[in-house]
C-alpha cells in the first residue's frame, strides 16, 4: 500500500512538473489577473538597435493593448555589450528598476571571440545574474532568449555560437525559466536560402525593422502567453 501511495505521489510530482513547464509566464498571470508589471529587457543590440526597439515596442503595445496598459517595459540593452557588462551593470540597469520580470539576451555577442568570453564564462555570468536578480526578489521572472543567426564577417567571428545558445537552453532547463528560443525559425528561413534571410537580416547579424516585428515579437508574445 505504501509503495503504491508513493508511485502516485511520483506521478502527481511528474504530471505537475510537466504541466509547470508549459505555464504561461508570471508575467501574464500577474497582467491577466489586474496587477501592474514591470518587464525590463536586457542584452545587446538585438535589443537595444532600431530592430530590437521595434520588437521590444511591438511586444510592449500588444500586450498593453491586451491587459488594458498595465504593462512597463523599461529597455536597458546596449549595443556591443556581452554578459560581463551584464553583470557589471545590473544593478544600475537592472535592479534598480524594481523589475517584475526581467528577459536576458546576451549570447550573441558572449559568442564573439574578440571578447574572449567562453561558454563557462558566460555559463557563469548568467547565472550569476540570475542569482542577484532573485536576491533582489525571489519572485521576479527570468526569462532568457536566444536570437538569431550571424552571417559572414558577423558569423566568421562567432564560430561557436551554437554552443552559447545551447547552454542558454541548459540554463533555462536546470533552472525551470521561461526559454524564448528565437533560433529554430531563424534556421528555418536561412534554409530557404541566403537571400531571403539577408532580405530579413540585412547586414547579417540584425534583424530589421519588419522582420523583427513579424517574426520576433509575435513569438515573444506567444511563449510569454503558451499555456
Amino acid at each position: 500500500m505504501k509503495n503504491q501511495i508513493f508511485k502516485i505521489a511520483l506521478v502527481a510530482c511528474a504530471l505537475f512538473a510537466f504541466s509547470a513547464s508549459f505555464a504561461q509566464s508570471k508575467l501574464i498571470r500577474n497582467l491577466a489577473a489586474g496587477k501592474h508589471q514591470t518587464l525590463v529587457t536586457y542584452g545587446t543590440s538585438l535589443t537595444q538597435a532600431e530592430g530590437g526597439r521595434a520588437w521590444v515596442d511591438s511586444v510592449n503595445k500588444a500586450l498593453n493593448k491586451q491587459y488594458n496598459g498595465l504593462l512597463t517595459i523599461i529597455n536597458t540593452a546596449k549595443g556591443g555589450r556581452w554578459s560581463t557588462w551584464g553583470v557589471q551593470n545590473l544593478e544600475d540597469s537592472v535592479i534598480k528598476k524594481a523589475p517584475d520580470a526581467v528577459l536576458i539576451e546576451f549570447a550573441m555577442n558572449d559568442a564573439f571571440a574578440d571578447y574572449k568570453t567562453n561558454v563557462e564564462v558566460a555559463r557563469l555570468n548568467l547565472n550569476y545574474m540570475i542569482d542577484r536578480i532573485k536576491l533582489y526578489k525571489p519572485e521576479c521572472e527570468v526569462i532568457l532568449q536566444t536570437m538569431n543567426i550571424p552571417l559572414n564577417e558577423h558569423g566568421q567571428t562567432r564560430p561557436n555560437i551554437l554552443a552559447y545558445y545551447q547552454m542558454y537552453r541548459d540554463v533555462a532547463k536546470a533552472r525551470k525559466l521561461l526559454l524564448i528560443d528565437h533560433y529554430p525559425h531563424w534556421k528555418e528561413l536561412l534554409d530557404k536560402g541566403i537571400d531571403a534571410y539577408i532580405k530579413a537580416v540585412p547586414d547579417g547579424i540584425h534583424p530589421g525593422v519588419e522582420a523583427s516585428k513579424q517574426i520576433i515579437a509575435p513569438y515573444v508574445i506567444k511563449r510569454l502567453e503558451d499555456k
